[in-house]
């Protein structure tokens, strides 16, 4: 048998299974909606100015779907899950979201004043299965779930290292854990 052949053949069964697959290059609010739902999340839709903004929450804290470069005015080819929540008493220090980004790699977190937010981007851009939706929902509940334990777990864990500036954190944490 050729080798070329056989790897032509290949290609060309390669590229054919592609074409059958109905990958999304783009998403819907509604596309999102469904995942959401498939991750086993209630999604409220608000229509704003003409754009659908999608509410879900996880773990009792409520999240939102950012819509970004839009392809029509209904279609995006990313889109960034938002949980934002309010720190009781200021900011937390620098320390907290050290620890968070040095531990975790698929969402981020970001001071805003009095305000830390978790987000994670989803891009479907280049083509994605149907399925990849469902689970970038999944993990992004998965992250949510591991950030709340890590507000949680760190202030006492700084408290027993003897750490004064870290102790101080563990405090703002707790502050932000009671909120969320």
């Amino acid at each position: 048998m050729n080798n070329t052949q056989t790897n032509t053949e290949l290609r060309s069964n390669d590229a054919a299974a592609a074409q059958n697959l109905d990958l999304l290059d783009a998403v819907t609010p509604e596309q999102v909606s469904d995942a959401i739902k498939a991750a086993g999340a209630a999604v409220t839709t608000v229509e704003q100015d003409g754009v659908v903004r999608l509410h879900s929450a996880s773990h009792g804290i409520g999240f939102q779907v950012l819509w970004g470069n839009p392809v029509t005015t209904t279609q995006y080819t990313d889109f960034t899950l938002s949980c934002p929540l309010h720190v009781q008493g200021g900011t937390l220090p620098e320390a907290v979201l050290a620890s968070w980004h040095r531990t975790k790699r698929f969402a981020r977190v970001a001071q805003h004043g009095d305000f830390v937010v978790l987000e994670m981007d989803v891009v479907v851009a280049g083509g994605v299965a149907p399925a990849y939706l469902a689970f970038a929902m999944r993990l992004w509940m998965q992250m949510m779930g591991e950030f709340f334990l890590h507000l949680r777990n760190y202030g006492p864990a700084a408290e027993t290292r003897g750490d004064a500036a870290n102790a101080e954190a563990g405090a703002a944490v707790q502050g932000v854990a009671a909120a969320a």
